[in-house]
């Protein structure tokens, strides 16, 4: 295999690693969140097919969902942030724990 075709191919892998975490990941994060309040809030929230109400209500299933949405935000955050820092001619470095702006190299 040629150097340029293993290049093309590892370039393709992380395009498509970083679209099934962004293109799929957030939303079925989100869509996980609601899940998780609806568990959360018990009674008339959860419905059965049969049409009876569901059980009490589980408050760890509330944590669970804003946990969720606080994970997604911070994912909308990072990639506007991104695109901002782009725009400055400026890059995101994660060089640290959290991530920092920092002049292109």
């Amino acid at each position: 295999m040629s150097h340029n075709l293993q290049f093309a191919l590892q370039a393709a892998w992380r395009v498509l690693l970083v679209g099934l975490i962004l293109g799929a990941g957030l939303p079925t994060l989100f869509a996980l969140g609601v899940r998780s309040l609806a568990w959360g809030a018990g009674g008339d929230a959860e419905v059965h097919e049969s049409g009876t109400t569901g059980p009490k209500a589980q408050p760890i299933g509330t944590l669970l969902g804003w946990l969720c949405f606080v994970i997604v935000l911070l994912g909308v955050v990072l990639g506007i942030t991104y695109i901002v820092a782009s725009g400055f001619g400026k890059a995101l470095s994660f060089e640290h724990v959290y991530p920092t702006i920092v002049n292109k190299k």
